[in-house]
C-alpha cells in the first residue's frame, strides 16, 4: 500500500514542476534536454582597457571632507578611507612641486635652500624635518617659486565674493576723541589797576560780561597823587621856558595817565582834576571789583578784562595716545550747545605733566570764536588728527591683513585664479588702513575679502603637497 501511495505523490510534484515551469516560461515547454532552444542575441565582447597609471594624492574620509590622510588607514568603524588621485578636479589647487631643471651641461642641478611642506615662511640650508616629521621640499636654482600659490577657478571667485584692492600710499589719519572744557585765551587776560590811590567818581562799565572796545571810558577818577604831577609839570616847564620837559613829562608816563589828559595838559597848562579812564584793550569784563564812590589803593585790581575772539579747549587725552598728538595737529570741536556744526581748532601747546588720578595729559587747541558764541567752560568733544602732515605710508585695507597673532599675513592677487600667502610686518593703524612695513611693494593687489578662505586653503594644499613630495634622494657615496 506505501508503495502506489509514495509512487502517486512524485507524479504529483513532476506534474506540479511541469505546469511551473510552462507558467515560469513564457508557455512554452522546457526542454527536457536540459538546453534552451531559444534564439539568443549576439553579445558584443569588449576588450578591456587598460587602466591609466594615476597616482593617489591622499586618502579621504568616507564621510568627512576635512580629515585627510598621507597613506591608507581606516576609520573608527572599520572603513577604508577613500584615495584621491591627481587627475579628480577641485576647486582648490596648489602648484605642486616641480621635477629639478634639467641642466643643459649634465650636471647635477644645484639646490638654493630647503623650503616648509606647509608653506610657512621658514627655509633651512639643509635636509631637514618639520615637527609633523615631514621632509623639507628642495628648491632648485632656476626653479619657478610659486610653491605656495593657490589657484582659485572662477566660479569659486565669484561665490565666495572674493574683491582685491591694490596697496597703495596713503597718509593715514588717526583720530584721537577725548573730552575738553572751553576756557579763555590766557594771553588776552588784562587787570585794570590805578598806580595811585584814587577816588571813583563815576563807573561807566558796572556790570561783569559786558563787552567794551578799545578807548571806550571805564570810570571816572580823582586822584590828588596824579593832580601833583600835573602842577609839578607846570611848574617845570615854566620855569625852564619849554627847554626841558622830559624829566616832569616822564613822570606823568610812569602813572599811566591817559594820552588825552596829557595833551591837555601842555595846550592849557593847567591841571585836570578828574577825567576818564579809557579801556586799553577790547574785550569782555570777566570780574569788577570797583564801586562807584569807593576808593581804590595803588595796584587793586578794579576790573579784568578778556579778549574771546580766541578761546582754549583743554582737553584730556590719555597717556597712551599722547605720543600720537603734535603741536599744530589739526583737530575738530563739537560743543554740546552746537551739537551739528564743527569748529576747526589747532594743538598749540602739551602740559608738561599728567594728572596722576587720571593719567591724562592736558592738551591745549586754540578754536576762533570771532562771534563770541563759544562760552568759556563749555564741554566739548575734541577729536585730534593724530597723522596730520606726516609722510605717506604703504598702506592696505585692515580686512585684507590676516593676524593670528604669530605671524601677519595678506593674500596678493598673482593674476588668472591665483593666489599667493604672503607674510608681512605691520606698522602704524588709522581710518582703516593699516600700514605694511615689508612684504608688498606699492601696487599689488591685495584680497580684502574671502582672504581667510584662501589662506585656510592654502595651508590645508601646502600640507598635502608636503606629504605627497617625492623625499629627495641621498647622495651617492663616493668609492675609495
Amino acid at each position: 500500500m506505501r508503495t502506489p501511495v509514495k509512487r502517486g505523490i512524485a507524479v504529483a510534484a513532476i506534474l506540479t514542476a511541469l505546469l511551473a515551469g510552462y507558467r515560469l516560461g513564457a508557455g512554452k515547454w522546457p526542454d527536457p534536454r536540459g538546453s534552451d532552444t531559444s534564439p539568443k542575441p549576439d553579445v558584443a565582447t569588449k576588450s578591456p582597457v587598460p587602466p591609466r597609471d594615476r597616482k593617489v594624492l591622499y586618502w579621504r574620509h568616507p564621510d568627512r571632507d576635512t580629515e585627510f590622510a598621507p597613506e591608507p588607514r581606516k576609520t573608527g568603524d572599520g572603513r577604508d578611507y577613500m584615495p584621491v588621485y591627481d587627475d579628480q578636479e577641485a576647486d582648490f589647487a596648489v602648484a605642486k612641486p616641480k621635477a629639478p631643471p634639467k641642466p643643459a651641461n649634465g650636471a647635477p642641478p644645484k639646490i638654493l635652500y630647503y623650503r616648509n611642506p606647509m608653506g610657512l615662511p621658514d627655509t633651512s640650508p639643509v635636509p631637514k624635518k618639520d615637527h609633523m616629521g615631514m621632509d623639507y621640499i628642495a628648491v632648485y636654482a632656476g626653479e619657478a617659486e610659486d610653491h605656495g600659490t593657490v589657484k582659485v577657478s572662477i566660479a569659486k571667485i565669484q561665490r565666495s565674493g572674493v574683491r582685491t584692492e591694490p596697496a597703495a600710499l596713503r597718509r593715514l589719519v588717526r583720530p584721537i576723541r577725548v573730552p575738553g572744557v572751553a576756557k579763555p585765551d590766557e594771553r588776552t587776560l588784562l587787570t585794570v589797576a590805578l598806580r595811585a590811590d584814587s577816588f571813583i567818581e563815576k563807573l561807566h562799565v558796572n556790570e561783569t560780561g559786558r563787552h567794551v572796545k578799545k578807548g571806550e571810558p571805564l570810570f571816572r577818577v580823582y586822584s590828588p597823587d596824579m593832580v601833583k604831577v600835573q602842577v609839578d609839570y607846570r611848574i617845570a616847564v615854566n620855569a625852564s621856558g619849554n627847554r626841558d620837559e622830559k624829566g616832569s613829562l616822564q613822570r606823568l608816563h610812569n602813572l599811566q595817565l591817559p594820552q588825552a589828559v596829557i595833551d591837555e595838559l601842555k595846550r592849557t597848562r593847567e591841571p585836570v582834576i578828574s577825567f576818564d579812564w579809557p579801556s586799553p584793550v577790547s574785550g569782555v569784563v570777566m570780574q569788577k571789583k570797583a564801586i562807584e564812590g569807593m576808593m581804590m589803593k595803588a595796584g587793586d585790581e578794579m576790573l579784568r578784562l578778556a579778549d574771546l575772539s580766541s578761546i582754549w579747549v583743554v582737553a584730556d587725552v590719555a597717556e597712551q595716545d599722547l605720543a600720537q598728538v603734535r603741536i599744530g595737529s589739526k583737530a575738530k570741536v563739537t560743543f554740546r550747545a552746537f551739537p551739528n556744526e564743527a569748529f576747526d581748532g589747532r594743538v598749540s601747546f602739551i602740559l608738561h605733566e599728567l594728572e596722576m588720578a587720571t593719567r591724562t595729559a592736558k592738551v591745549r587747541v586754540e578754536v576762533a570764536n570771532p562771534d563770541h558764541r563759544i562760552k568759556h567752560e563749555m564741554f566739548a568733544d575734541v577729536e585730534i588728527n593724530a597723522g596730520d602732515g606726516e609722510p605717506e605710508r604703504l598702506s592696505v585695507p585692515v580686512s585684507a591683513l590676516i593676524d593670528s597673532g604669530n605671524r601677519q599675513v595678506v593674500i596678493v592677487d598673482r593674476g588668472e585664479g591665483r593666489f599667493e600667502p604672503r607674510p608681512v610686518k605691520v606698522g602704524l593703524r588709522g581710518d582703516g588702513y593699516v600700514e605694511i612695513a615689508s612684504g608688498i611693494k606699492a601696487g599689488d593687489s591685495v584680497v580684502v575679502a574671502a582672504n581667510f578662505l584662501i589662506d585656510a586653503e592654502s595651508n590645508l594644499k601646502a600640507a598635502l603637497s608636503g606629504f605627497t613630495a617625492e623625499p629627495a634622494s641621498p647622495p651617492r657615496e663616493r668609492k675609495p
